[in-house]
């Protein structure tokens, strides 16, 4: 086996890359025939320690995998991928569809096979520092896969010094990678709210107190916290996803209830938009006679990327011939962040292009290119590659 300084760390992995891509596609293709939901990731799991040839693993969260290339011991640098995919009929018309009624619509995929790529390429030199890779369950969904991740301890005996991801997006342009500093997906948190009124005949409203006419005004009402409790400079959102209520026409119900999402872009924000729902729920259903509650179901935190990490990413990814194009930042969020929180972190977009404007991720005719996974594994190098740059050697400020 070789030994190479992180000077040649890319050069070098970007070779053997190459040798492991269509063992990879072939790989992408029978993960994206054969999805596995949220909390049932175990074959898809399974399928991936055999695509690594390893027997060597830790199991975590469940259905996750660890696995450790290189070192056995010292600095280590950590690589994520996502093992669940969606509860969506696949509609994308490829010959490696899903038929199972679920799909890999946000490219776990080829987030997967790209870090076996990696993974196998990396198995073959003899490397710095050791790469652990982290297959996650549960992006998807809550409980958190990554959360769950941390707070099981399996990390602690790696002594990770960076964390990084990779997610495939139609928004940014084919051939891109975006990278930035600070945040780049906000904080994501769900609610459901609840009003109870009396109900009776909706032919005489005057003997009720009417749930869902409280409700309808509830909606409209909370979406001033956005545009006149939050600072305009700082995105949020709040969203409506469901609306239950009563079962008949002519029948006033008892209780309505809906669902929503919070997306927020600060820390004070967040704590702020829950402050103020709560009270607007309380008391916009109290003018109507109402009762309102709230129950909030806590997501995951601000996603945000180490500048240090950023910097000297960038510079890698653009030695290897890629587009560095301005930063995507957005109101969507990714449990990526848990592991942010803790160490370094750097999550990175790649372009796949759209092949129409209304395009995006969890559609069900969403499946990038087969090319996604080279560029995903290489890019996945590039990181690697800053990463134990900054272990070699620390900026100023560390």
């Amino acid at each position: 086996m070789k030994t190479f300084t992180s000077a040649e760390a890319l050069a070098q992995l970007t070779a053997l890359i190459e040798d492991e891509i269509p063992g990879a596609i072939e790989l992408r293709h029978e993960l994206h025939r054969n999805p596995s939901l949220s909390g049932e990731e175990g074959p898809t799991a399974d399928r991936v320690i055999a695509a690594l040839g390893v027997t060597d693993f830790q199991v975590v969260a469940d259905t996750g995998r660890i696995v450790r290339v290189g070192p056995e011991s010292g600095p280590a640098i950590a690589i994520r991928a996502e093992l669940d995919a969606l509860p969506i009929a696949e509609e994308s018309g490829v010959p490696f569809a899903s038929t199972n009624g679920s799909m890999h619509a946000c490219g776990h995929d080829v987030h997967m096979a790209g870090a076996v790529a990696l993974a196998r390429a990396a198995m073959k030199v003899e490397l710095p520092f050791a790469l652990v890779f982290i297959f996650q369950p549960r992006e998807e969904s809550y409980p958190s896969g990554a959360r769950d991740v941390i707070e099981s301890g399996v990390l602690e005996a790696h002594d990770i010094r960076s964390v990084i991801g990779v997610h495939v997006h139609p928004n940014v342009p084919l051939g891109a990678v975006t990278t930035g500093a600070g945040v780049v997906n906000a904080a994501s948190d769900e609610f459901k709210v609840t009003v109870e009124g009396r109900g009776g005949h909706s032919a005489y409203p005057h003997k009720t107190t009417d749930p869902i006419v409280a409700l309808a005004q509830v909606i409209s009402t909370v979406q001033t916290i956005v545009s006149r409790r939050i600072d305009p400079m700082n995105p949020a959102v709040i969203s409506f996803g469901s609306l239950i209520s009563g079962k008949a026409a002519n029948v006033v119900p008892t209780t309505a209830t809906a669902t929503g999402s919070i997306r927020s872009t600060s820390v004070d924000d967040r704590s702020l938009i829950a402050r103020e729902l709560e009270s607007m729920v309380r008391l916009v259903a109290e003018v109507h006679g109402c009762v309102g509650r709230v129950e909030f179901t806590e997501g995951e935190p601000l996603l945000s990327n180490d500048a240090d990490l950023v910097e000297r990413t960038d510079l890698a990814l653009a030695e290897n011939g890629f587009e560095v194009a301005e930063p995507m930042r957005s109101c969507g969020s990714d449990d990526f962040s848990y592991f942010s929180d803790l160490y370094p972190g750097l999550m990175m977009f790649v372009g796949t292009g759209a092949h129409r404007e209304d395009l995006s991720l969890h559609s069900p005719d969403f499946c990038p290119s087969d090319d996604s996974v080279r560029t995903t594994a290489t890019v996945f190098a590039a990181a690697y590659r800053a990463a134990i740059s900054l272990i070699e050697e620390p900026t100023a400020a560390s």
